[in-house]
């Protein structure tokens, strides 16, 4: 089946941009990347040299990107504080968006992206990537078919001992929202509640700390942070009930004295058995009255010259998103789904200023 070229605007040329969106979108046939545009002239001009089409276009501002008629898809790659500005305008320009990851800074403003695209008959989807990875997508199939069972306990973990982001925004809490909450324990709460295929939560107790933060680090990974600077939390937990009864526990940290780090991780305890990304993927329970431990080897097999399948995580995301689009395919990361989430990481900040649960 034949499809026109799908025409893509990019708004926000930084590295997740230039990184993971851009080299797997122009990978795709059918789609051309006709339209940019960055705070940083710079950037944009830069982004459209190495990934735009011979005619593709630098804007001034993101209104003139979304008033260009020929384009159908708007990618947001903007901090996390322009999320739900940008989509809700880009939606109301009759565009398709893909948001990067959170979905907004607030339930409110992700309900209003939600609401503004079910009202205009649009598709918008979330960039939570960590779904696409085989062991992701190996283990939301064994889920699906109910080899764990009911699960009723899970841990989803995105923990840094020392790795605070200090370029960009990500340290100011005005405008990310949210620290390593927002930025990486998104993306484990998102990898287990689509595990569990459980989005009712219904209470939530949160705590999140500056302990780390008043002074620098000169250990930490990407360089010392300014203090002054650093005004988001340096680790946040969560504890949340769904209203099935299930439990979850969230962990997260950008620094944090503890050994036992990863991101993106997920630990799941159902009736019939268990799984956890702790040390690669396993698979556990009991079969013929013994305990046992599948470690799952994804890896090809040691074919000769052969090193696997070529696509990575990001083509993957970036071809379905854009069938969906051309064909009007269901989405793998539903906005509901996203709002979820955000809802669940509001309720740790709320419940952690307040000292009381929050009731969602």
């Amino acid at each position: 089946m034949s499809i026109n070229k799908i025409k893509v605007g990019i708004i926000g040329c930084g590295g997740i941009a230039t990184g993971k969106h851009l080299p797997s979108l122009i990978k795709l046939q059918h789609v051309e990347v006709v339209g940019f545009y960055d705070h940083s002239p710079e950037k944009s001009g830069n982004a459209a040299k190495q990934f735009g089409t011979g005619d593709a276009k630098v804007f001034a501002s993101y209104q003139e990107l979304l008033a260009d008629k020929t384009i159908d898809v708007v990618h947001v790659c903007t901090p996390n504080h322009t999320h739900a500005e940008i989509s809700i305008a880009a939606l109301e320009a009759d565009k398709h968006v893909m948001c990067e990851k959170p979905m907004a800074r607030t339930s409110a403003e992700a309900r209003s992206m939600l609401e503004t695209a079910r009202r205009k008959g649009k598709k918008l989807t979330i960039g939570y990537q960590n779904r696409y990875r085989p062991d992701s997508q190996y283990l939301k199939q064994v889920c699906d078919r109910g080899d764990l069972g009911d699960i009723y306990f899970a841990k989803a973990l995105a923990v840094r001992r020392r790795a605070v982001p200090t370029w960009g925004v990500f340290m100011n809490e005005e405008k990310q929202g949210g620290g390593p909450l927002l930025d990486i324990g998104t993306h484990a709460l998102d990898l287990t509640l689509w595990m569990m295929n459980n989005y009712e939560p219904e209470l939530v107790v949160g705590s999140t700390y500056k302990k780390m933060s008043s002074r620098p680090h000169s250990a930490n990974v990407f360089g010392p942070w300014d203090p002054a600077k650093f005004t988001a939390e340096d680790s946040a937990f969560g504890f949340i009930k769904m209203k099935n009864g299930a439990t979850i526990m969230l962990e997260s940290s950008w620094a944090l004295n503890s050994l036992q780090v990863g991101e993106a991780q997920t630990v799941l305890c159902g009736t019939e058995g268990g799984a956890d990304m702790l040390d690669g993927l396993r698979i556990h329970g009991d079969d013929l009255n013994r305990l046992y431990i599948q470690q799952i080897d994804l890896s090809p097999g040691g074919v000769a010259f052969y090193k696997g399948q070529s696509e990575t995580d990001a083509d993957m995301e970036m071809r379905l998103w854009i069938e969906s689009v051309a064909y009007d395919k269901e989405l793998v990361v539903k906005p509901e789904e996203a709002l979820v989430v955000t809802e669940i990481l509001e309720a740790i900040y709320q419940s952690s200023e307040t000292g009381q649960p929050v009731y969602l």
